[in-house]
């Protein structure tokens, strides 16, 4: 017994010491799988090889019942049931709302047809590239965003926690999207469209058209004052908060139960969800396609939409926008992307993932932007105005242009109803990612303690969207929309490219392309091409800085309309927004090398070093690996 006990203790002063080496069977409380317990799956767990005990080490022998021991302890992660269950949770998480609302109006304020070369660039430059590279990290590790770049680079493990950040805070101002979409839905079912007449109680009588004002300054449509004085009930800015809207109140109540009843169950019942949510707004929107390019005047819109003005590719305003567009919508450096793939299978093609969803993500854009600017010829047809006098960008396109285009089409009781499904479906599919990555970030990190005191996952996800909901009530009282659009400059535009330098930074250029590509050789079996290692090493990362510095030099203080600007309290809490995030960045590298121990330039070596081998990690660990792990 005695001399059982000296061998054990020898292994753990061996193991204990030395780096953990991630494989693929990272549990709920982010205990790491060593070569041991990979070494127990492969002859244990699976139970396809026998092993003779006799004709062991005494080391090894120990080896293999600590392994079996650690393996009957840990919870396995859990994954997809199905790699399409992935591939259309990315593809939802990647096609939101920013895809009918921002890219078109983009496109054509950037120079039309000629913003697609851009566009291209910047998703064949950096978003490939970069999507293939959060799938790597995350399948590889098995981990969420946090912990997966804490092991991929420590110095820049603050990264991974200001993702975490980026994403709850959006998410939490992005359900009130929703929530909007469900009132909206609701009112479709009226036997007249409510934002149809001026007829009604909210109008205010004197500047109210039921078409749109054009040149006329001192009116509004009646689409607009339904979505400002009905809905929203505005006050006249931020420092009027006016009180809670009760109605708006208890839909976001409603939007936050949707969400928690589709993920409480993890992947397994989001997986089943994104079936319905991520495929059918293609048919809401092909649908939309076919009726809207039948109405008169929708090729002068189309036109409009894709007339190319080149002399606009050599504004540097064009080209940042390209980028933004490309972060924002597939969603590069939010952590979704790295969390959703910590639950894929170890060898599960993310190769082929990667391409389907950057190119079924710029696909959905460009139909879009036909749907829309069909519907915005058409009603420029209708009214006698010019098109840009309709177009606009962000929630008043879906919110009001697109209702006033319902109003006047045949059979608008059943495209608006529709198209506001459409909208939550849209929506949904990226609030569930975004949620996912907090609770990601608790199971791995925190999840024995954290199941201490919820007792279940369950309860852990229900915590997780109702401080949601609570941090959510400023956007749904009568000033809301102000704090809506600061939060949305700030997180959106601001904080995002940071975060996008310093996760490069950490991952292509500190842990290389050379490691990198190795990971992706051990899960499919063949390194990565030319193109992805070039754009790792040089290009990505000099776009991106060169991106970060543009947005730094041409920053503008948020807005909204074309009017109202924001005080300069309401400046500094925007700021102190961004920095909710970007602050974690050096914050955790500090914490990194406070307690590392050494010279400086030893805890700075130290602090770039992986915590992941790639040299001793493989599917079935040899002989030699074992036998240097177990000796004395």
């Amino acid at each position: 017994m005695l001399n059982h006990l000296s061998v054990i203790v020898t292994f753990c002063n061996n193991i204990i010491p030395a780096k953990s080496y991630v494989m693929m069977g990272v549990g709920t409380d982010n205990k790491t799988t060593t070569l041991s317990s990979k070494y127990a799956l492969q002859q244990h767990g699976e139970g396809k090889e026998e092993v003779d005990l006799g004709k062991m080490t005494p080391g090894n022998a120990e080896a293999m019942r600590l392994a079996k021991a650690e393996h009957q302890i840990m919870e396995p992660r859990e994954t997809w049931g199905r790699r399409l269950e992935f591939v259309l949770a990315s593809i939802g998480y990647a096609v939101g709302l920013g895809n009918v609302w921002r890219f078109p109006y983009l496109c054509y304020r950037s120079g039309g047809g000629a913003f697609l070369i851009p566009y291209f660039i910047m998703l064949f430059l950096c978003g490939i590239p970069l999507l293939f590279m959060e799938f790597t990290v995350g399948q590889y590790t098995r981990l969420g965003p946090v912990h997966a770049l804490a092991k991929i680079c420590p110095l820049f493990k603050g990264v991974g926690l200001a993702t975490v950040v980026i994403s709850y805070v959006l998410c939490t101002y992005y359900n009130v999207l929703m929530t909007w979409a469900l009132y909206y839905l609701l009112h479709s079912f009226s036997p007249s469209l409510p934002w149809q007449s001026c007829n009604n109680t909210w109008n205010a009588v004197g500047n109210c058209s039921t078409g749109f004002p054009g040149n006329a300054t001192h009116l509004q449509s009646a689409s607009q004052q339904f979505f400002d004085h009905k809905v929203l009930e505005m006050t006249k800015g931020i420092e009027h908060s006016g009180g809670i809207r009760w109605e708006l109140f208890g839909l976001l109540i409603l939007a936050w139960a949707i969400v928690y009843f589709c993920i409480f169950k993890g992947v397994k019942s989001t997986g089943k969800v994104v079936y319905f949510t991520a495929t059918f707004p293609y048919f809401i929107l092909i649908a939309l396609l076919i009726n809207n390019v039948q109405l008169p005047g929708a090729k002068d819109g189309i036109l409009f939409f894709l007339m190319p003005k080149w002399s606009k590719l050599l504004e540097v305003q064009v080209w940042v926008n390209a980028a933004a567009q490309i972060f924002n919508s597939i969603g590069i450096s939010f952590g979704s992307m790295i969390s959703m793939a910590s639950y894929n299978k170890y060898n599960n093609n993310i190769l082929k993932d990667t391409f389907i969803i950057s190119l079924a993500n710029s696909a959905t854009s460009i139909v879009a932007g036909f749907v829309i600017f069909s519907a915005i010829g058409y009603m420029a047809h209708i009214h006698n105005l010019p098109v840009d006098d309709i177009a606009t960008d962000g929630p008043g396109l879906v919110f009001v242009v697109y209702p006033e285009v319902f109003s006047t089409m045949p059979i608008s009781q059943l495209w608006a109803p529709l198209f506001f499904i459409m909208l939550l479906c849209l929506g949904l599919d990226s609030q569930f990612a975004m949620v996912e990555v907090a609770v990601t970030f608790i199971m791995d990190g925190f999840g024995k303690k954290a199941l201490r005191v919820f007792k279940r996952k369950e309860l852990i996800v229900l915590a997780v969207c109702s401080i949601g909901f609570l941090l959510g009530i400023p956007h749904i009282s009568r000033g809301g929309i102000y704090v809506f659009q600061l939060m949305d400059h700030y997180t959106a535009v601001v904080s995002l490219m940071f975060l996008a330098f310093f996760e490069v930074l950490a991952v292509t250029l500190i842990f290389g392309v050379r490691r990198l590509s190795l990971m992706v050789e051990k899960m499919l079996g063949k390194k990565p091409n030319l193109y992805f290692r070039v754009c790792w090493q040089y290009l990505s990362p000099m776009l991106v800085l060169g991106i970060l510095i543009s947005s730094i030099f041409q920053y503008t203080p948020a807005r909204y309309g074309k009017s109202y600007t924001y005080p300069l309290w309401a400046e500094v809490v925007g700021w102190f927004v961004s920095l909710a995030s970007i602050i974690w960045i050096p914050l955790g590298a500090l914490h990194e090398l406070w307690t590392t121990e050494g010279s400086l330039l030893q805890r700075l070596k130290k602090s770039i070093t992986p915590a992941i081998d790639l040299e001793f990690v493989s599917e079935k660990p040899s002989s030699e690996s074992i036998a240097m792990f177990t000796a004395p």
